[in-house]
């Protein structure tokens, strides 16, 4: 099922195995646990021993007039309010901070977990649903297991000491009150499925109407140049009626329901009135033994109905409980096998740990080759990528990848990073199979480059150091350098130390790519990956990026992904991949004599390159060669 529908799935029954699991993530939350459960107990008690108080002040009073220890009275209230006001103040500090904590821990349980995740895990998952997973549906979660348990320890304790009380004092009004319960448990029973789904439908259409404020406000340009306002207008008004239906029914619901708990607790209270003022007057019962009955009866449908509310909460909750915990038990697919893991273990237990020469899992730290052996790949849809694929790459190599849309370029960097890994075949690093490696490790090689620049919010400095946090200025200097990028740093009010904005807003796109460049080559990685990286920016950019390139690529494997074929001439390999398959393979000069789909390619667009050079009074390259004659 798309996450999108997720969203609104729902089950009516309590799950009480995924909720155990919920609560087992609390157990090292005891030191607050305990004393919630004490304090719940404690007010409990204190409120229903007021009853009790208010019958003997009662009974005393008609038994000794004006000389009743009326101070004594007085001490034992103020001892119960006070000790009404600890439990209180205890419980909201105590369920404050397990909800605190344990939204605290599953956030980052959560985060953890999204960022061991391969990639075909977020191929199905919009960011939106990852998003709301971290925020409310972790919040909502949370508030639920910290106040929620208070709340049913509470009213649970209540329920069954007010039971218990009124049967003690009179059996016979003691069944007259609860014979009121099972109509009540009936009447709850239903208005709170009612209230749950109506409630339910509210944040659902709430969630709609937040992401068509997110997306209009996203693609505000493209409403106004189409002129959509008046159709976004009426779109949003569907559903901001669809909200206001489901609102006011939930209102109307619960204005039924509360009377109904009301006028219940009420007749309760008033059958006991009638009888017990019968046996009042009859003097089989006490008149503070009377009034005990009429406020027990009053107070037992308070937490009889806060309980239905939480129960209610937990199952509105249930489907966030879903979504979090089926987050965290998802396992990744990608992750370093049990013998690697023992392996790094190892390796901190030996000098391999602080060896140059050897990575974490104990083997040699240096790529000397990367081999593709009969590698096939297939994603989820089972729609074939590459077939039975081969290729062999040293240090200092470079290799262009070129070809139609979806012929398995990004495909095949993407398993050279391990972002995916073989359906069939193997990927061998110095001829071992990479899932013998340390994923970690191989990942730390990495420095790639994309078509569309991302930046984190912060400085130049910041974006730069990004992959390598130990780096010094001078370092992080040299490294913009190396790819032409100081220069316009310098010239930035505030150099290094400017802001780049949310996303690098506050830069063009080839400066954020020169940034981007600069943050990979810092990092020193032995494979570098090029993945369109220079299609979306300006000519004058990718000069600068080309005079930078053979310093950044020397003695590193890399691939070029490119359309823009004048950025790979000088790549000693160039690959045309058509279906998953290598289709030509050569230098651009031997490729060009080949006069093959590379020829093709080359000949269009150095025609197009040409024709604007011509209209922009730019010098052009020379053509390509002239087919040999046979």
């Amino acid at each position: 099922m798309p996450p999108a529908e997720q969203e609104d799935d729902f089950k009516a029954k309590l799950d009480a195995g995924l909720w155990w699991k919920i609560l087992r993530r609390t157990f090292h939350l005891k030191r607050y646990l305990v004393p919630l459960f004490i304090s719940a107990l404690v007010l409990a008690a204190c409120d229903a021993s007021f009853a009790f108080v208010t019958r003997w002040v009662i009974d005393g009073v008609v038994r000794d007039g004006v000389d009743a220890p009326f101070t004594l009275y007085a001490a034992v209230y103020l001892g119960i309010t006070v000790l009404i006001c600890l439990a209180v103040w205890c419980f909201i500090f105590l369920a404050g901070n397990i909800s605190n904590r344990l939204a605290h821990d599953i956030r980052r349980d959560s985060f953890d977990r999204l960022q061991e995740l391969e990639f075909s895990f977020f191929d199905t998952r919009p960011v939106g649903w990852l998003i709301s997973r971290l925020t409310s549906d972790c919040d909502r979660l949370a508030r639920t297991i910290g106040w929620g348990f208070l709340d049913i320890v509470w009213g649970f304790s209540f329920v069954v000491m007010i039971a218990i009380s009124l049967l003690v004092l009179n059996w016979q009004l003691g069944l007259i009150v609860l014979a009121i319960v099972p109509p009540l448990a009936i009447v709850s029973r239903y208005f709170q499925k009612k209230l749950l789904f109506s409630a339910r439908d509210i944040r659902k259409y709430n969630s709609q109407i937040t992401a068509r404020y997110n997306e209009s406000i996203q693609g505000v340009r493209t409403t106004k140049t189409l002129v959509r306002e008046a159709e976004n207008l009426a779109e949003f008004e569907n559903l901001s009626a669809s909200m206001f239906s489901a609102a006011v029914l939930n209102a109307r619901q619960n204005a039924v329901y509360f009377p109904i708990v009301v006028t219940l607790g009420s007749l309760a209270a008033g059958v006991a009135l009638w009888r017990g003022g019968g046996m009042a007057v009859n003097d089989s019962i006490s008149l503070g033994t009377l009034v005990a009955f009429i406020n027990f009866a009053g107070m037992f449908f308070q937490p009889i109905n806060q309980l239905a509310q939480r129960l209610t909460e937990i199952q509105t909750a249930q489907a966030a409980g879903e979504r979090i915990m089926g987050l965290l038990e998802t396992v990744p697919t990608i992750k370093d096998s049990p013998a690697v893991a023992q392996k790094i273990a190892q390796s901190y237990t030996t000098d391999s740990a602080t060896s140059p020469n050897l990575a974490a899992d104990g083997l040699p730290n240096q790529i000397d080759t990367i081999e593709f052996r009969e590698v096939s790949f297939h994603y989820t849809d089972g729609t074939a990528v590459l077939d039975h694929f081969n290729l062999k790459v040293t240090p200092g190599e470079t290799i262009a990848l070129v070809g139609p849309s979806g012929g398995g370029k990004s495909t095949l960097v993407s398993l050279v990073c391990r972002f995916y890994e073989p359906v069939s075949g193997q990927v061998l690093i110095n001829g071992t199979d990479y899932r013998e490696r340390s994923l970690s490790w191989l990942q730390s090689q990495l420095g790639i480059v994309l078509q569309t620049p991302h930046l984190f919010k912060g400085t130049i400095r910041e974006n730069i150091r990004y992959g390598r946090l130990d780096a010094t200025d001078a370092e992080v200097e040299a490294a913009a350098k190396m790819v032409n990028a100081h220069e316009f740093i310098t010239e930035i009010s505030g150099g290094y130390d400017s802001s780049v904005g949310e996303g690098g807003n506050q830069l063009s796109t080839g400066q954020r790519q020169l940034i981007s460049f600069a943050r990979a080559l810092l990092a020193d990685p032995q494979i570098f990956v090029m993945d369109e990286a220079t299609s979306s920016i300006d000519t004058e950019t990718e000069q600068l990026i080309q005079r930078g390139l053979e310093t950044v690529l020397a003695g590193r494997i890399s691939f070029v992904i490119a359309h823009r074929l004048s950025t790979i001439r000088r790549a000693d390999r160039i690959l045309v991949i058509t279906q998953g398959k290598i289709e030509e393979s050569g230098t651009h000069e031997e490729l060009l004599r080949q006069r093959g789909h590379y020829y093709g390619l080359y000949t269009n667009q150095f025609r197009s390159e040409r024709e604007a050079d011509v209209l922009s009074g730019k010098p052009s390259d020379p053509p390509p060669p002239a087919p040999a004659s046979d």
